[in-house]
């Protein structure tokens, strides 16, 4: 049986000479190939800067594998960049009471969470003895070490003072995590509006020092549990309380996929920036970042 387009290679065949072939396979490429001529306008790589970002990878051993762990790390804060914008808009729109913009960034930012947990997947691939050979060239750097990492952290909640020092030797990145660790998390413009919108929120939760770590709050449990139990009378803080499940839901995933792709990696060695390792990290998978919007569905 015979290919309409050909023996397997995209051509066009016709049926005599006067035949006209149609616009496909081999034809369409010298066709749009003759428009591909970019040496006047911006180019694809132009716009991307790709030549700066596809030569920022500088692997520091012989080893082949740590190009892996390079392109990995850097893909990472990429998306925690863009989460880093997500965020800030989200929490911009809440606090000027623009619902809708805030939960199409939220969902964004728990779709940007789901590609950082597949992306320990690929670093699961190195096996201890591949790790073992570029440890040595690591120094004492690490993720602990993550700017932006910190500040999605300070954003969500989880405040802690000593997690400055490791900014310390770089004043623009201290500036950028201090001023996270200063400002009202998300959770706490979520509670001014609830506020705002006639839902009574303990006055300690909406005035405090925003620097010190979110506590759990029977009266903001009682003041979701108001909502939640009338989910037509308050829809929009209905969804922004699933909006948020949602991202600590995917929060979650990424911090048990990183314990168990660093335990499968180096076992229970010290991290290169000085933590436990495993058991550090361990410790992190109980960090509940809104804890009413989880205890309160045992009482629904």
């Amino acid at each position: 049986m015979s290919c309409p387009m050909g023996h397997g290679t995209g051509a066009v065949t016709g049926t005599g000479a006067g035949d006209t072939p149609a616009p496909g396979g081999e034809a369409i490429v010298r066709e749009e190939g003759a428009q591909l001529d970019f040496s006047k306008d911006m180019s694809y790589g132009d716009y991307l800067h790709l030549d700066k970002v596809l030569s920022a990878q500088h692997p520091l051993s012989p080893d082949h594998n740590e190009m892996l762990f390079i392109v990995q790390h850097q893909t990472s804060e990429l998306w925690m960049k863009l989460m880093l914008h997500e965020l800030q808009g989200a929490v911009a729109h809440v606090a000027a009471d623009q619902l809708p913009e805030a939960f199409k960034m939220l969902a964004r930012v728990s779709r940007i969470m789901e590609q950082l947990v597949h992306a320990w997947d690929v670093l699961g691939t190195m096996t201890p003895p591949e790790y073992s050979a570029i440890r040595p060239y690591l120094s004492n750097s690490s993720g602990f070490q993550s700017a932006q990492y910190r500040r999605i952290e300070f954003m969500l909640g989880n405040k802690n003072a000593a997690m400055l020092k490791p900014h310390a030797h770089r004043a623009d990145l201290l500036a950028q995590v201090q001023a996270a660790y200063e400002a009202p998390s998300l959770y706490d413009e979520v509670l001014r509006l609830m506020q705002r919108r006639g839902i009574a929120v303990p006055a300690a939760r909406l005035d405090r020092d925003w620097t010190q770590p979110y506590a759990a709050d029977d009266g903001v449990k009682a003041a979701w549990l108001e909502v939640y139990r009338d989910p037509k009378a308050h829809w929009d803080l209905y969804q922004m309380g699933e909006e948020l499940v949602d991202l600590e839901d995917a929060f979650r995933l990424w911090r048990f996929r990183h314990v168990t792709t660093v335990e499968r990696v180096i076992g229970f060695k010290r991290g290169t920036g000085g933590t436990g390792g495993v058991s550090y990290l361990r410790k992190m998978l109980d960090v509940v970042l809104f804890p009413e919007l989880w205890a309160l569905r045992t009482e629904l």
